[in-house]
């Protein structure tokens, strides 16, 4: 049998130590843009406290907050996720009510800034989901950048009431309340 030398022993010891602490220092709740294969760096745009509405039927939404750590604004000008087509949607004024409709241009990221996904304004909508969504479950999503770039992350699906806005189809598209 062959026996290992003691520095070879120290060094795997230390390589599994930077690995593991590597691991734990993981934040969840937040998802960066992966470097490109470019040595060009890319734009980070992070999603914080993430979440969807937990449903049993219908349509939903995700929320979080956009956070741009660049000098530049970054545009989110599409969403995808293996649990629903998407669309980006926003709460406006039309004819004196409150309506739910698609984001035309997208959700502008200021240089530095952020920009609020949250019920009654702008969300990431869930058009079909595939399956009920429970409180507890995760969800992938990927956000497209204007300069095509993509940003995954995850979102847990909690339960909440809200101001009694409705994803039904049927109430489209007047979502008063949203």
């Amino acid at each position: 049998m062959r026996t290992l030398s003691r520095q070879t022993l120290v060094a795997l010891a230390a390589a599994f130590a930077v690995g593991s602490l590597a691991a734990c220092g993981a934040d969840t709740s937040e998802a960066t843009t992966a470097p490109p294969a470019s040595s060009a760096p890319a734009a980070t745009l992070t999603v914080k406290d993430p979440w969807v509405k937990a449903v049993d039927s219908d349509m939903t939404a995700a929320f979080g907050t956009l956070v741009n750590n660049t000098g530049k604004e970054i545009t989110v000008v599409g969403a995808s996720s293996p649990a629903s087509p998407m669309e980006l949607h926003e709460m406006a004024m039309d004819g004196g009510k409150m309506v739910m409709r698609p984001k035309e241009g997208g959700f502008v990221i200021p240089a530095n800034g952020t920009h609020e996904l949250s019920p009654g304004g702008d969300h990431l909508m869930l058009m079909k989901p595939s399956a009920p969504i429970k409180p507890g479950d995760q969800l992938q999503f990927t956000l497209i950048l204007g300069d095509g770039a993509t940003v995954a992350f995850n979102a847990v699906a909690k339960p909440f009431a809200g101001a009694g806005e409705s994803y039904a189809p049927s109430a489209a598209p007047s979502m008063a309340g949203m």
